[in-house]
């Protein structure tokens, strides 16, 4: 038996840590200050995406490296750090909103060209909570499972299938929650889902062939592949006191 590692001991976790959050945190600003138009449709689906999408698939990359390399509570902690982030950004974005704009500046830009902008923010943070707990979440537990049945053998199944589901969950969720609090008009919710949804996944796949060099290269950096064999799979712990030592299975 191994004994559990301490964060400090990992060459690499704090930097794929701010990076995770650094791309939620660049998404939720991105979604709301433009939606896209590529003119061009996939049958009857127009391919319309909010902004977010151009950055936000690669925070699902970063969970599954969290999840593959440091195991489903180290990522859980990651998640829940991006949680906070997230919420800290939607509150200042929120009280430079309501206080007063200076006069210079009022002529060039104006209250309501931030509002216009930036004033979805805080419905955003609300539907990107809702949504990332659901399939951040769902897309970890998922891959460490697999990883557990597959005994760490055929990792690009287990990348996409994860990414499949959470994304599946997390991208209705957002869109309906962002909706309905006004962030996106009604008659856009199916095309920025179904839209969203696969450029997502196409995305990850695209990006398969470079995620799994990068996952197999930070394994032997970290000289660590964790097995959740005994972790305990409760979202709203935080801490990682909740997994007894565990044993390293060498891939076959």
């Amino acid at each position: 038996m191994e004994q559990q590692r301490n964060l400090g001991s990992y060459r690499y976790y704090d930097v794929v840590m701010a990076s995770f959050v650094t791309v939620l945190l660049l998404s939720n600003l991105l979604s709301s200050a433009k939606i896209i138009d590529l003119k061009t449709n996939i049958g009857s689906l127009a391919l319309i995406f909010d902004a977010g999408t151009l950055v936000f698939p690669i925070s699902y990359i970063f969970g599954d490296i969290l999840t593959e390399v440091y195991g489903y509570k180290r990522s859980r902690r990651v998640i829940w750090m991006g949680f906070g982030a997230t919420i800290l950004m939607g509150f200042f974005v929120w009280l430079a909103g309501i206080l007063p704009g200076e006069a210079a500046w009022e002529g060039y830009a104006g209250q309501n060209a931030y509002n216009a902008i930036l004033g979805g923010v805080s419905g955003l943070v609300v539907a990107s909570l809702a949504a990332y707990w659901m399939g951040g979440f769902s897309n970890s537990y998922v891959l460490a499972k697999m990883k557990i049945a597959t005994k760490g053998r055929w990792l690009w199944s287990r990348t996409i299938t994860s990414t499949l589901i959470g994304q599946g969950i997390d991208t209705t969720v957002f869109f309906v929650v962002a909706t309905f609090l006004g962030v996106f008009p009604s008659e856009l919710i199916l095309s920025l889902i179904m839209t969203n949804y696969l450029f997502k996944v196409g995305i990850e796949i695209l990006m398969t062939p470079l995620t799994l060099p990068l996952i197999r290269w930070l394994k032997r950096a970290e000289n660590e592949d964790y097995f959740d064999y005994e972790t305990v799979f409760n979202p709203f712990r935080f801490g990682l006191e909740d997994t007894p030592p565990r044993q390293k299975t060498p891939q076959s």
